[in-house]
């Protein structure tokens, strides 16, 4: 698969490749999932595409089977943590590589209306802000676990 040795998240991919990384989720055959800093969303996980891409269109016959695996990882977030919504995100304008945010959003969130990015933009300047967004009801360890969990107990796909 295309790799960009420039693109930071073509050095994640990599980096998460290594069994030994404790936030991985899912080596997916076109994906790697990981669980993301943002625990006050509790499952909020990345999808990151192995092919370095910076649109859909580009993955080719590989498309199909990268949004697969975004809708199983989602399908197990739903499942293991029962959000009231889940949110998409496949922006790159940060860094234009294909991945996924998926922030699961619950009906007790105070700002549950408003895109997580503005709160994630005061997280920026505001250290309170951070720690509040980065601490979850559930440690991350235990997150991975349950996804984990529930991956393999339907055969998800493997690399």
């Amino acid at each position: 698969m295309a790799h960009d040795p420039d693109c930071p998240l073509c050095r994640t991919v990599a980096e998460l490749s290594v069994p030994t990384t404790g936030n991985v989720v899912w080596q997916f055959p076109q994906s790697v999932a990981y669980v993301g800093p943002w625990q006050f969303y509790s499952g909020y996980c990345l999808l990151a595409s192995r092919q370095h891409a910076t649109e859909l269109s580009q993955l080719g016959p590989h498309r199909s089977a990268f949004l697969e695996e975004m809708a199983l990882l989602a399908e197990a977030m739903e499942s293991c943590f029962r959000p009231y919504k889940l949110n998409y995100e496949l922006l790159g304008n940060v860094v234009p590589h294909l991945h996924w945010h998926i922030f699961p959003r619950y009906a007790d969130d105070p700002e549950r209306l408003q895109p997580v990015w503005l709160a994630l933009e005061r997280a920026k300047t505001d250290a309170a802000e951070k720690r509040r967004l980065e601490s979850g009801r559930i440690p991350a360890e235990e997150v991975c676990r349950r996804l984990q969990t529930w991956l393999s107990t339907h055969n998800a796909p493997r690399l």
